[in-house]
């Protein structure tokens, strides 16, 4: 070092104090020195240090102007945009034809606690008991004390309740965001809808049927139910039921060349918005599930049948002057007419022997044919969770045929019944029922009568109602067309029970040019003083469908013909000439 200052280089030049160290103005400013002192190490140092604070602010700044100012800038150039609150609801609602809400979510919060967070259990207890008088301290006590970091403790609470649990501050105590499924007319529609559990997943009904629908879009599901035809009906079946003594009773309402069901009950039933129901018996669903003997209704289809093969003439006469004796069983008629009967007597009368006879004549095949096209072998397809499914003969013998002739050695659904019956009376064509309005359904029928034969199977039910066992149900102006049907429920032993009957009334209106389908059934109706002691359909089920068809027209938007019978009248006076 001290030979640095004797060098010739430096020689003659002097330095004085604070100046011994020369800075070059030029380079110190210019990038990093590759010198190895201390002082460039240094230098360098600053050097990077600069440039990495000024790299972050420069990120800052310029995330700070992305989120600031050019918000601003696009509100100001672009139209204004509408923003929509979070929707927490999960499900889509259920409207009925017109549009009413007949199923829908509301929102609502879980409470949960992590248990190994809780301090003092017995006091959190004491106080969670408090606020939800519904909570059992002794089971909420076990809970706060559980294994675990996740335990419900209460479901559904109301925005009271949440700000009282809030108000705790206890820290172990969570909620969570919830749904409930609320169903505004409670029992009425308790069957069709069904109802959800508390994790709001279907369990029956539309809701169990269609949840992936429900659960894969927001759009509400419009079903084919009239909610103000549903209440008509379901009133006076249950007047019905109670005032014959029933245990139960079913009515559907469909349209007859669409087979959209317009209104569907089945008593008894439940309020889907309460989770437990007593009665199991309410639970079950007798309108598409409830298989059973039909008994003389099925007389339609036969007769129907019997047409369409060319074998029988509406002309033709059978015997029913003594029962019909077969290999295994004899056949005879309640309260027979014990004569020779044309096929439209035979509906009219209700004659089994008859009846028998016809079907005799077509033969095994051609029944079990023409049952098959009908749906009566299959389950019915319809947006329901619940649907019963036929009970057939293992054997197609000669007195399997006579037997089934007349509603019996076969059971079907109420359901099978009545799309069976509209397709006799529509013109031929079959439609699977549907429980959504436009169903494509609708359009996809398939042909199981000809015109002709449809023609004329609506006079021959026209004959039931105004000369025959439908009696009671000729409403006037509206041209009712139906068929009764009585038949004996069996005993736990398999024997059939003479005082144990379900009746049925199946009907169509107005029947010269049908509109709607109407089944009315009544599960164990009683005797009464006004029935005379009897139990068959023409006394419960023919007037209940009668008062049915009389609210339910105007409803319809039906207009009555009052000219109907005057018209009757007077061609059987003009015949008569």
């Amino acid at each position: 070092m001290i030979g640095k200052y004797f060098s010739k280089k430096d020689k003659g030049d002097f330095y004085l104090p604070g100046q011994e160290i020369k800075i070059d103005k030029v380079s110190s400013f210019h990038g990093f020195s590759c010198e190895k002192d201390s002082l460039a190490v240094c230098k360098n140092r600053v050097m990077f240090s600069i440039f990495c604070f000024a790299a972050v602010f420069l990120i800052i700044a310029g995330r700070l102007f992305d989120l600031c100012a050019l918000p601003a800038f696009e509100k100001e150039s672009a139209a204004p945009r509408r923003t929509f609150a979070h929707n927490p609801i999960r499900r889509a609602d259920i409207l009925d034809r017109n549009g009413t809400i007949i199923a829908t979510s509301l929102p609502t919060v879980n409470l949960h606690v992590n248990p190994k967070k809780v301090f003092n259990a017995p006091k959190l207890a004491h106080e969670l008991v408090k606020i939800l008088p519904e909570l059992d301290y002794d089971t909420t006590y076990k809970k706060l004390t559980a294994k675990g970091t996740f335990v419900y403790l209460k479901r559904n609470l109301t925005p009271s309740q949440q700000y009282q649990i809030n108000y705790l501050g206890d820290p172990s105590l969570e909620f969570e965001e919830g749904e409930k499924r609320v169903y505004p007319h409670k029992n009425l529609l308790a069957h069709v809808i069904g109802n959800t559990d508390v994790d709001n997943v279907g369990i029956s009904g539309i809701e169990k049927a269609m949840d992936e629908r429900l659960t894969q879009s927001d759009i509400p599901l419009t079903l084919s139910i009239d909610i103000g035809i549903q209440d008509t009906i379901r009133e006076i079946l249950k007047e019905g039921m109670e005032k014959f003594k029933a245990v139960g009773a079913t009515a559907i309402l469909m349209d007859a060349n669409t087979a959209e069901i317009i209104a569907m009950v089945s008593l008894p039933d439940f309020d889907p918005n309460i989770n437990k129901v007593k009665n199991e018996r309410a639970l079950f669903n007798m309108a598409s599930k409830g298989v059973y003997e039909p008994g003389s209704v099925l007389k339609v289809f036969n007769t129907a049948m019997s047409l369409e093969s060319g074998k029988v003439k509406v002309a033709d006469r059978f015997d029913a002057t003594k029962p019909l004796k077969l290999r295994y069983n004899t056949i005879k008629d309640y309260r027979g007419e014990n004569r020779w009967l044309s096929v439209p007597e035979i509906l009219v009368y209700s004659s089994n022997i008859g009846s028998a006879q016809m079907a005799l004549k077509v033969g095994a095949s051609e029944q079990r044919n023409f049952l098959e096209k009908i749906g009566f072998f299959e389950n019915v397809d319809i947006e329901l969770a619940e649907k019963g499914r036929p009970l057939l003969p293992k054997r197609w013998s000669e007195s399997t045929i006579a037997t089934v002739a007349y509603g019996y050695g076969i059971s079907v659904s109420p359901l099978h019944v009545i799309s069976a019956y509209s397709a006799v009376v529509n013109g031929g064509i079959y439609h699977s029922p549907s429980l959504i309005k436009d169903s494509p359904k609708a359009k996809n029928g398939h042909r199981v009568l000809s015109f002709n034969t449809s023609k004329a199977m609506r006079k021959l039910m026209r004959l039931v109602v105004t000369d025959g066992s439908g009696k009671r149900a000729n409403v006037r102006g509206y041209e009712v067309g139906g068929k009764t049907g009585t038949a004996n429920k069996l005993s736990e032993t398999g024997r059939y029970v003479d005082k144990k009957v379900r009746t049925t009334f199946v009907s169509a209106f107005p029947i010269s040019n049908p509109k709607y389908a109407l089944i009315v059934m009544l599960d164990e109706p009683q005797p009464l003083k006004e029935t005379w002691g009897f139990v068959t359909s023409g006394w419960n089920t023919v007037p209940t469908a009668s008062k049915i068809i009389t609210a339910i027209a105007p409803q319809l938007n039906l207009k009555a013909n009052y000219d109907l019978d005057e018209l009757r009248n007077a061609r059987i006076i003009e015949a008569s000439w």
